[in-house]
């Protein structure tokens, strides 16, 4: 039988490239706060199947959406920002997810706890901050897609170097065994 290991090796080594480079993204990006998604990216491994190969990475549920972003409900301003010197009155929002596949629906609000935090470190209302992410949407990041596609061009040549070491290993115990005998 077949023995894999160099495979396994490699293509665990390949996905703890992608989360190193995927955690280096989103560091790069300047939009690290507390530091929970970052510290959540873990490599869990690679599970070669009779059929598959699969790469798993886990991170916090929220990843995702701060990967591909959120589309925001969207809607007309009914207030002027006390921020802003011109006046938003009656003016659509501006969507940042645009793209995205994800998305708020209207009516349902993300809960206000979720920007508590965020908007008090920026002395800012965690009620505004809710309803301009919830109109507007999450700009995408792509800190795990850039990871993907800068390292993807490499797995076919990191499969066949490592299946050539898996191939010859195992005719050669193959050889060994018969001519032993």
């Amino acid at each position: 039988m077949l023995k894999i290991d160099n495979l396994k090796e490699a293509l665990d080594n390949f996905s703890n490239k992608i989360t190193e480079d995927a955690i280096a993204n989103l560091v790069s990006s300047g939009k690290v706060d507390t530091g929970k998604l970052k510290d959540s990216i873990k490599n869990l491994g690679a599970k070669v199947s009779k059929n598959s190969i699969e790469i798993k990475i886990a991170m916090l549920p929220y990843g995702a959406f701060v990967d591909k972003g959120v589309r925001g409900a969207g809607g007309v301003r009914k207030t002027t920002s006390s921020f802003k010197r011109t006046n938003n009155r009656g003016k659509i929002w501006k969507q940042k997810g645009k793209g995205s596949p994800y998305s708020f629906k209207e009516g349902v609000k993300p809960s206000v706890k979720h920007f508590i935090q965020w908007s008090q470190k920026r002395g800012l209302s965690p009620y505004a901050v809710r309803e301009a992410v919830y109109r507007q949407g999450i700009e995408p990041n792509h800190f795990l897609e850039k990871a993907v596609n800068k390292n993807i061009g490499e797995l076919s040549n990191v499969i066949i170097e490592a299946f050539n070491i898996d191939v010859k290993n195992t005719v050669e115990y193959l050889i060994k065994q018969n001519f032993n005998k």
